[in-house]
Order: C-alpha cells, then structure tokens, then sequence
C-alpha cells in the first residue's frame, strides 16, 4: 500500500489534488492511504514552501498547484 500526505492548508488546490491522487490509484488498481496535513509545522518540515504539496512513501514528489494526472500515475506505479 502507498502512503500519500497531500500538504497544505485545505485550500481548493489541496482538495483536488487529493481526489485526483484517489481516482488515479483507483483507476489503476494501487491501494493507497492518503492523508492530509494542513499543520504548517509538519509542512515546513518537509521543506516545502508551496502547496499543495505530495509526499508518497515519505519523498517529496511536488509542491505548488494540482499535479498532472501522467504525473499522479508515475508516482502511484514507482
């Protein structure tokens, strides 16, 4: 199973991002966990500056706007 952090505030962004991540792994049949961090702390810690931000597996794949689904795809099949 993927573990998946969509960080960031809630916002709009945040929120599609994570849906996006949810249809993506559905889609192609990979079971992930995600969830969400909106506490800043634990954000900076990751080093990211803008969001929303994605970590799966514990690596920081992106920050800043909603991911591509090609890109969403490549991170859930790695």
């Amino acid at each position: 199973m993927k573990s998946v952090k969509v960080l960031g505030s809630g916002c709009r962004n945040c929120v599609t991002t994570a849906r996006l991540i949810e249809e993506r792994a559905g889609a192609l049949g990979v079971p992930v966990e995600v969830d969400k961090v909106t506490d800043v702390a634990a954000i900076m810690g990751y080093g990211v500056m803008r969001t929303p931000g994605v970590v799966v597996d514990g690596t920081v794949v992106h920050a800043g706007g909603v991911p591509a689904a090609a890109a969403v795809d490549t991170w859930l099949k790695g």
